[in-house]
This record gives C-alpha cells, structure tokens and sequence, in this order.
C-alpha cells in the first residue's frame, strides 16, 4: 500500500501505520516525502529576523549571513521552520567532532553508563579511532564503542525513568553549542534564548527513533532545535494525537529544524536513516574544507586530518542529530521534589531509539 492510501485511510494510530510504512527496508514509494530542496505543495517560504544576528556572530557559530538562508514552513504546522544546511563550507565538521569526540565525555550522561564502569566509558574517542580507523564493510567486525553510543545529553540532563529534568543533575552546558543555538533561535525570532538541554542522537542505517513529544522541559514557549549531519533520514511530524497521519519530510546533513508555537508539542519520529541520496559514501557538504581565516571569537575549531578521517569512516554508516532546548523560563525554578538524588538517570538502552536487534528480544516500547 502506497503511504498516501494509508494517510487517507486515518483511524486508530494512523502515525504508528505511516511510521511501520516508512520504516520498511524495501520501502521504495518516497514519492509522498517532502523535499525541502526542491519546495512546492504545502511548503512555503518563512520569513526569518535578520537584523537579529549580525553577520560575524553568525560567522562566529559557522553559519551563513543570515540574509543568505532559505526558511520553509508547512502548511498546517504553524511555528514549524525548516533550514536547509546554512553552514559556512567546512563547518559541520566542528559539530560531527564535537558528537564524536568532545560531548560524549563526562560529566555529560550517555546510554554506555548503563552497563559499563564509569572508567571504561572516560575515553570513547580514544578506545574506538584506531578501531574505526582500520574498519572494513564486512558487518562481523566487532563495534567500537563510539558505534554503540545511541545517546548522550548535555545541560539538564533528562531522566528517561521520571521524564524530568532536575535541578540537581546538571552540568555544564557546551559554549560553542550554545552560541550556535542562540543565533539560530534569534534568527527564527526567538531572541534571549537560551539553551540549557541536549539530547544528541546517533544513528545508523538500522536505527529509528520513536514516535513521542518532546514536552519535559518547563517552557513551551521556547522552541526546540534540531541539527542533522551525516546520512539522511525521514523525520514525520504529526498532530497533538497519534491518530493524525503525520507529514514525512527528508533531512539531509547540515538542515535545521526548528519546533516552535503550535508545532512545539507535536508527535515526531524517526523511521528510518537513509544513504545519502548523492550516491557518494559522504554527502558533499562534508567533503569541503574549512577556511583557513576564521573570524576572531569563532567557535569553530580546524579539525586535524587525522580527527576527521575518524569521523568520516563513522558517518559512513551513521547519522548525528542535536536537539537544543531551554528547560527553564526567565527566573523560572525546579518545583522542589522529594528523594531526589541525580540517580536513576539513564533509561533501558532502547527506550528512546529502536534498532532491528532489539526489537527481536523486547516488546516495543513507543
């Protein structure tokens, strides 16, 4: 059944329908995805606040002079904004880096603490290059341990059991991440904010994310951001109850999504990450280098030969997203909360993403 039958035919869980459809491996009728790259249908231009991000803080975070972005909403998804890649050539290496290597050490919180001593997961960066490095396509190589990482949080760090965030379970919140997110929300017109929570995801090619709303944090009236790089995917947004047919849309490597308004609280999923559709093992906006005069205060750092090779071999396979949000409204506190301790942090190692091999040995969890 083609995915515009299945939209039409509504009824009970219609997302659940659309997303099983999509996640299909031999899923060949895409027909229904929107493009961002090539807009029409219920896509239109969005007006961005370009006097709100000065051309060098926008150099300074790696992006494009604002002016020169292309923004897109969707019809019937009011505060819904879509950024097809504004990244300065060469930039997104800095944020594929930083997932791989820098924001996945403690005291930031990954799904590996589940079942490893806290000294076995202090240098995942170190433990797996080499092994990354040297690894063919033959699928019996054993993973590396930056393979088996699914998530890692930064900021607040959310608490997959209570599905809180806590005053007491916090750490530093990155600085170029979020001079990065600051300028992109103030672009999309959301001045002052600040970004106080992360959830980086990675995936590969058998991996999903589940259908579920993002709405722990305490103010809904900041949006939440969204970075991908790496491999496509298709992302669904549906309505405030899974009996909507969601909307299927492509995000390829440097796009920018931005959940704002209306679209805040919406049901979201990841069914399936697809090859890049250039048919290259790379998509070419990872392949261009960094300029060589960076401008003062730039929180983009060259990235070595070496460091990169790593990455590449990774995202061979693999797709990042970040996803930024502001917990805490202006002045805004925790509600006191009686026995908590910061512990119980981290959830079963698939309560947020799903893969083929667990789900042969759990129930499903969304």
């Amino acid at each position: 059944m083609a995915a515009g039958a299945l939209t039409r035919e509504g009824g009970e869980d219609a997302f659940r329908r659309l997303f099983r459809f999509y996640r299909q491996r031999d899923a060949s009728d895409l027909r229904g995805v929107v493009d961002f790259s090539a807009p029409g249908g219920q896509v239109f231009r969005s007006q961005l606040s370009i006097s709100s991000v000065s051309d060098q803080d926008a150099y300074r975070a790696g992006l494009q002079p604002v002016s020169q972005w292309k923004a897109y909403g969707l019809r019937g998804y009011p505060g819904f904004i879509f950024i097809p890649n504004p990244f300065l050539p060469g930039c997104q290496r800095h944020w594929v880096k930083q997932c791989l290597k820098l924001y996945p050490e403690k005291p930031n919180v990954c799904n590996l603490d589940l079942h490893m001593a806290p000294e076995k997961t202090t240098d995942l960066w170190g433990q797996s290059k080499e092994q990354l490095r040297r690894k063919g396509s033959s699928k019996r190589e054993p993973r590396s341990l930056l393979e088996k990482l699914r998530w890692v949080t930064l900021g607040y760090h959310y608490n997959w059991d209570t599905k809180k965030y806590s005053a007491n379970h916090h750490t530093p919140f990155p600085s170029d991440l979020a001079f990065l997110s600051e300028q992109v929300a103030a672009a999309c017109g959301f001045r002052g904010f600040q970004a106080q929570a992360g959830i980086l995801n990675y995936y590969h090619f058998d991996s999903s994310l589940g259908i579920h709303v993002d709405e722990s944090e305490l103010d809904h009236s900041r949006p939440l951001l969204s970075f991908s790089f790496g491999q496509s995917s298709i992302f669904l947004l549906g309505g405030v109850k899974r009996e909507e047919a969601p909307t299927a849309m492509f995000m390829h490597s440097g796009d920018i999504m931005v959940m704002s308004g209306f679209s805040r609280l919406l049901y979201h999923a990841v069914p399936r990450v697809l090859p890049n559709p250039e048919g290259t093992a790379l998509p070419s906006c990872l392949n261009q280098h960094l300029s060589s005069d960076l401008p003062v205060g730039s929180v983009i750092e060259h990235s070595s030969e070496e460091d990169w090779q790593v990455c590449a071999k990774y995202l061979q396979s693999s797709r990042i997203n970040m996803t930024i949000r502001q917990v805490l409204a202006e002045g805004q506190k925790f509600p006191e909360e009686s026995g908590t301790n910061g512990k119980g942090q981290v959830p079963s190692e698939d309560s947020y993403h799903e893969n083929s091999k667990a789900k042969r040995h759990k129930p499903n969890t969304v």
